[in-house]
């Protein structure tokens, strides 16, 4: 549990101390964040037909959905889809099991479908998007890791990153997405798309928000509905910023308006997304397994999106590596950022044991010492905690999933049989009691 792990002070300046800082969302309408949206969907709804059928979770892949633009013609109350977006759904699935045959294809294709229906509810699925499926079967290697061994070997040799925890701008950039959809679209502003792009800039204390959002034209009656409903977004924005921070804070939405001139032209669309007009989508070009885009700090390019939960360490270890960030920084108060970066070889390591851990933590001066690391973890007990449960919390048993906001998570809905999950979470509540019982956190 404590080999080949390597913990070093973070010789650089904090982020909230730097002159500049650089954040990005992309929505859940916006077409790579449908791409991947559409990828996560196939993948959890093959786990599930695979387990109700064979009882357990077989090789796939759905991690390469492409979005293909369509044409229209947005107008102030109303407007119509001109030309239909061509969404593809593309991987590799189990297409039988033991002499069964399993409709991969008609599963992935409700899933989109259904997807799509709750994601985008101005998108009419009956003309509006075609949905295309073409699934070909795994290479016979990486079918063969799901049966080497009880525990899943890793199949490919790459890497994950996380980092804990937000910063400001990383907060005021995530939750202003997020409150736009969920909060002022059902309360006040139904014509808010769901294609919100947002970009944050901090230089020094000075935080700009430039926000990009296709708004629905059957929900915007005209010009002057249109200018009302942005300074109404506005408003909301920067008075939702002051939850964050104490920063002095700007939001421009839609900076490419021009109303003026006798030459309207704003953001306007049917269905809510620019897929419907000249923008193309592909997974991974989107939001990273946190839910956003983040330059200032250590990522790793790895579509997590489609890819299957049992071994597949392009998702596993960058969901995992956040959580164990986000860990560390609520059960250690001292550390104030944590970057974990997790490595694994393909087919030479079980998935739970990674090849190397790396734990970048920045700490005051004083405590340099009592959290150094040469050949083994040797800090306060109370460090083991977080790295037991990070052990402990992979198997067959666990489906790491992407919720629609984009934003990573561990799921135990579907399980294998009880005994290991109970085994697994007596080891895990055996360690932490024998470790340090006198600070344990919920």
């Amino acid at each position: 549990m404590i080999r080949n792990i390597k913990v070093e002070h973070l010789h650089e300046t904090p982020i909230e101390k730097q002159e500049t800082e650089l954040v990005e969302r992309k929505g859940i309408g916006h077409p790579d964040s449908i791409s991947d949206g559409l990828a996560e969907a196939v993948s959890r709804a093959l786990c599930k037909e695979y387990i109700d059928k064979c009882g357990a979770i077989l090789h796939h892949n759905t991690d390469e959905t492409q979005i293909v633009a369509g044409r229209s013609r947005p107008e102030f109350g109303g407007g119509e889809v001109l030309k239909p977006i061509y969404t593809l759904l593309v991987g590799r699935a189990t297409m039988e099991f033991d002499g069964m045959e399993i409709p991969a294809e008609a599963v992935a294709l409700q899933a989109a479908r259904e997807y799509v229906r709750n994601t985008i509810p101005a998108m009419d699925l009956e003309r509006d998007m075609i949905i295309d499926c073409k699934l070909g079967t795994g290479s016979s290697d990486l079918r063969d890791v799901f049966t080497r061994d009880h525990v899943p070997m890793a199949n490919d040799t790459s890497f994950g990153v996380g980092h804990a925890p937000f910063s400001e701008l990383e907060q005021v950039v995530y939750n202003t997405e997020r409150q736009l959809l969920t909060d002022l679209k059902k309360k006040k502003i139904p014509g808010i798309g769901e294609d919100i792009k947002v970009m944050g800039l901090r230089e020094n204390d000075d935080i700009s928000l430039t926000i990009c959002c296709g708004m629905v034209g059957r929900h915007i009656d005209d010009m002057d509905h249109y200018i009302n409903a942005k300074e109404e977004m506005t408003e909301y924005v920067l008075d939702l910023a002051t939850k964050y921070t104490d920063r002095t804070v700007s939001a421009r939405i839609n900076a490419a308006d021009k109303v003026d001139g006798g030459c309207d032209c704003v953001f306007l669309t049917v269905t809510g997304t620019s897929a419907e007009m000249g923008d193309d989508g592909s997974v991974g070009r989107g939001n990273r397994s946190n839910g956003l885009i983040t330059p200032s700090r250590p990522m790793s390019m790895e579509a997590t999106s489609g890819k299957n939960p049992i071994n597949h360490i392009g998702k596993i270890y960058n969901l995992l590596s956040t959580q164990m960030a986000r860990d560390v920084v609520s059960a250690v108060d001292e550390v104030s950022d944590v970057h974990i970066k997790l490595l694994s070889l393909s087919h030479s390591w079980q998935v739970h044991r990674s090849s190397l851990k790396m734990v970048r933590t920045l700490l005051p001066s004083g405590l340099k010492q009592k959290w150094s690391l040469t050949t083994g973890l040797r800090t306060s007990p109370r460090s083991l905690i977080w790295w037991s449960k990070a052990n402990l919390i992979l198997s067959n048993s666990d489906i790491c999933i992407l919720d629609n906001t984009g934003v990573s998570k561990i799921d135990l809905r579907y399980k294998l049989p009880h005994f290991f999950l109970l085994f697994r979470l007596f080891c895990y509540f055996s360690t932490i009691l024998s470790v340090l019982p006198s600070q344990l956190h919920p």
